[in-house]
């Protein structure tokens, strides 16, 4: 992937995560509120205000023309393995209910995806701090 195509990749996949997180926000709030708690909804909403909050970053970092390709791609990853993994996880963990089906065992993937996006925030500081 050449550099034009790595920011309208990244640039895409962050408008598709913002539209995802107005979509599922929207869900959230007028469509769970009769099949399971406030707890749930709060953690469901955790969950899209972190996607938003990343899905913004990737729009962000595909218009940055400071960083190095290799620096953008590898906080892109990071941000996109981190917004899969926590926010779905979380998204999972409270409709399994509703599903039908127990998936209290992926409960360890959200620190997990978490984790990415501490990563890709640290490496973004490192990108920033790097340049000259």
């Amino acid at each position: 992937m050449n550099k034009i195509s790595t920011n309208k990749t990244i640039l895409i996949t962050g408008s598709v995560m913002g539209l995802l997180a107005v979509l599922l926000g929207a869900f959230g709030a007028h469509g769970l509120e009769k099949l399971v708690n406030a707890e749930q909804i709060d953690s469901f909403t955790t969950g899209v205000r972190y996607q938003m909050y990343h899905a913004i970053m990737c729009l962000i970092l595909g218009n940055m023309t400071i960083l190095s390709y290799a620096s953008k791609k590898k906080i892109f990853y990071l941000f996109l393995g981190g917004i899969i993994l926590f926010s779905g996880s979380i998204y999972l963990l409270v409709i399994d209910e509703v599903l039908g089906v127990s998936l209290s065992s992926i409960g360890f993937i959200t620190p997990l995806g978490g984790f990415l996006l501490i990563l890709g925030w640290i490496f973004f500081i490192i990108s920033l701090v790097k340049i000259k």
